[in-house]
């Protein structure tokens, strides 16, 4: 096909998206959606509708839309010079076109004069939203600005697009760029026979080390780095991997710190050039916060009635280690999860590699849809993939038994594809899961979305298209992908988000599904958590990957009574990070100058633990803020603002039935339906009957 980025298909022809089709596919994007901007906002006024008005400008840059967010993802997934080339180059005109689009002053005046029509006065309902939001969009993207400061405003818009992809760039670089290879096993003591089995097979993969004379390859892949630093004896090692993750995006090339000062002074100017005082509070105006000051208050508010809890926490591992070890006083960062764990396990007996048995990936996958299945009333289908590789163009297929439909086309062998089907047999839409890490993808986990569907005019539905990553646990040759705790709870997290997504039936594309309030979005996700608590949904799934049994009473007691371990030592951390994301954002100019760290921890003083030695900041490889122009930055505290929501809303399943069908179909109706086509206030009120209540988080953690 001549376009392939812009072709409107739902089954997407991975194999020839290219890096060399991107800017000839992104350039006659680019040309094709300013045609449709330019035939909108050269209408007259007298002939002004919502459909050639407020829906044509929707449909006008859904094609570019969804091509650049193609060559995004890919630049995600299966990072590769070339594709990082293309993707560069294109950039700067992305990101200019994107501007220059809220800054037109034909479609302005259009979009006004529309505003204006008897039509649009009536306007109701998910219509009279989207005239609400979108003329939002154009005040807050600085529409109303005079021509010298829209110039500006471009071009802040594009320093930004270039000075986040390039702090993205240096944190895969410099995470891929360390490894550790150790070559007598003798050293890992306390490594769990998993992590062992995984560190050898990557070394073996990138030729150290031999089936006779095995080595260990270690890597700043969370998989890779968390048994290491929770469960190795050798503190030598424990310091060397934490060494090697406190430099990622610190030494050399590969150096972000100029980079956040500069992207903190960029955004400043454009939160005052739109006549904010901060970019907080231009971030947050339409978000539920509404401003910094409350962010800052919220923050605050936690701050002070965990304080108590976090330095009691951080004493007792102190005291623990001295009591194990005879040596008093501070800890060392390295020694932290460490400690901590042989606390965790001293206190309840509890070993949280006991529990990988119960959680082979396949069921983990099986019992979340069954679990999804039983709460919203659909049915999740697997399809058949098929890989083509673009260097050879041989292709492997993976089928499913009983599906003798066509494959689908993925972007990598391990790539898996499902479609979600309604109780009434409707397609509501389908999605693609990548689990395991790799060099060419980005760390973390996330979840996006290619294609908005939603209910046509003619009653049939267009369905919706999404995607979730993540950085799990790889498959050894013996042992199927086994489990963390909180690797499920990030699968499950992540496909609350899908949920979001792919339940939606707004008829307005931009209204629909995760397209919500920042410190809204984060509800449907973190509710998924609950259930991988409870008993009930559990034995669904978390069955041992040998024998099928399900977890022992004994052993999920203990992981109960561990639930709440640390919890103020986990809550101080959330809430150091978010006031860490709000001063940097509401005080830029304090960071411009001096020593980067230096700064931050007297910031944070209150907030954090006084280690032996003292750590770098994380900011430097702190993707939420940076990454991206905008992102969580000046919006990390949604986190612990929706888990507010959540732990009041799960209530509701507890009180009623934890896999309570009609308490599911209620939550589906009120939240994952409806998207942005009303305020997030109203819409968890409409769940819950009532206001949120404060307390709930609080509660569940047991700090109250």
């Amino acid at each position: 096909m001549d376009h392939p980025f812009l072709a409107d298909l739902f089954e997407i022809p991975w194999s020839q998206l290219m890096p060399d089709r991107i800017e000839p596919d992104i350039s006659a994007g680019l040309e094709n959606t300013q045609q449709c901007i330019d035939a909108i906002a050269a209408q007259d006024a007298s002939s002004l509708t919502f459909e050639n008005t407020l829906l044509a400008f929707e449909e006008a840059n859904e094609d570019l839309s969804r091509a650049w967010n193609l060559v995004s993802h890919l630049d995600g997934v299966n990072n590769s010079p070339a594709l990082r080339e293309a993707h560069n180059k294109m950039l700067p005109r992305i990101t200019e076109f994107t501007s220059r689009v809220y800054l037109n002053p034909a479609l302005w005046k259009t979009i006004k004069a529309y505003s204006q029509t008897d039509e649009a006065k009536g306007l109701t309902g998910v219509r009279k939203r989207l005239l609400d939001e979108t003329l939002e969009d154009f005040k807050e993207s600085g529409a109303d600005l005079p021509d010298d400061k829209k110039k500006r405003l471009e071009e802040l818009n594009s320093e930004l697009a270039e000075l986040t992809q390039k702090y993205s760039e240096n944190v895969l670089d410099s995470t891929n760029a360390w490894e550790l290879i150790i070559d007598a096993e003798s050293k890992l003591a306390g490594l769990p026979d998993s992590a062992k089995e995984a560190a050898r097979l990557d070394a073996l993969a990138k030729e150290h080390g031999t089936e006779e004379n095995p080595k260990w390859r270690f890597t700043q892949q969370y998989p890779s780095l968390l048994p290491v630093m929770t469960y190795l004896d050798d503190d030598d090692i424990r310091k060397q991997v934490w060494e090697g993750s406190t430099r990622i995006g610190l030494e050399g090339d590969h150096d972000n710190t100029d980079i956040i000062r500069k992207t903190l002074v960029v955004r400043q100017e454009k939160a005052e050039l739109i006549g904010k005082a901060n970019f907080p509070d231009l971030v947050t105006a339409r978000r539920m916060a509404k401003n910094g000051q409350r962010v800052n208050e919220f923050i605050e508010d936690l701050h002070v009635r965990v304080k108590d809890a976090f330095k009691s926490d951080f004493q007792e591992i102190e005291a623990f280690k001295a009591e194990q070890t005879g040596k008093e006083g501070p800890l060392e960062p390295w020694e932290t999860a460490y400690w901590s764990e042989k606390l965790r396990r001293s206190k309840y007996d509890l070993d949280a590699e006991e529990l990988r048995p119960y959680f082979p990936l396949p069921k983990v996958k099986k019992g979340l849809f069954e679990i999804t299945e039983r709460l919203f009333g659909i049915k999740i289908v697997p399809r058949s993939t098929r890989y083509v590789d673009p260097e050879t163009g041989k292709e492997q297929t993976f089928t499913i038994d009983g599906n003798d439909e066509t494959p689908i086309e993925v972007w990598h062998p391990e790539v898996v594809f499902f479609e979600i089907i309604d109780g009434d047999g409707t397609m509501l839409g389908a999605f693609y899961a990548d689990w395991h890490p790799r060099e060419s993808k980005r760390s973390g986990a996330w979840m996006n979305h290619f294609r908005t569907g939603g209910p046509r005019a003619d009653g049939t539905f267009d369905p919706h298209l999404g995607l979730m990553c993540g950085n799990m646990t790889k498959p050894t040759k013996d042992k199927p992908a086994l489990m963390t705790h909180e690797e499920v709870e990030t699968i499950f997290h992540e496909f609350g988000h899908l949920l979001h997504h792919l339940l939606g039936r707004v008829e307005i594309k931009s209204l629909n599904g995760v397209n919500v309030a920042w410190d809204f979005v984060e509800l449907p996700s973190q509710i998924m958590e609950n259930w991988c608590w409870e008993r009930e949904a559990l034995n669904l799934f978390a069955r041992h990957y040998e024998s099928g049994e399900a977890i022992p009473d004994e052993l999920y007691d203990k992981m109960i009574a561990a639930r709440n371990f640390q919890a103020g030592a986990g809550t101080m951390r959330q809430l150091a990070l978010a006031k860490l994301d709000l001063d940097l954002h509401q005080h830029p100019a304090s960071y411009t100058e001096g020593d980067l760290d230096s700064l931050l921890r007297k910031t944070l003083e209150d907030y954090t633990y006084n280690f032996n030695t003292t750590p770098p900041s994380i900011v430097r490889r702190f993707g939420h803020l940076f990454s991206s122009p905008t992102g969580y930055a000046a919006g990390y505290y949604s986190y612990k603002w929706a888990e507010a929501l959540d732990a009041d809303a799960f209530t509701r399943f507890q009180k009623e039935g934890v896999m309570n069908g009609e308490t599911g179909m209620a939550f589906r109706q009120c939240i994952l339906e409806k998207g942005n086509s009303e305020p997030p206030e109203k819409l968890f009120k409409d769940f819950m009957g009532r206001d949120p209540d404060p307390e709930a988080l609080l509660r569940r953690a047991g700090l109250v």
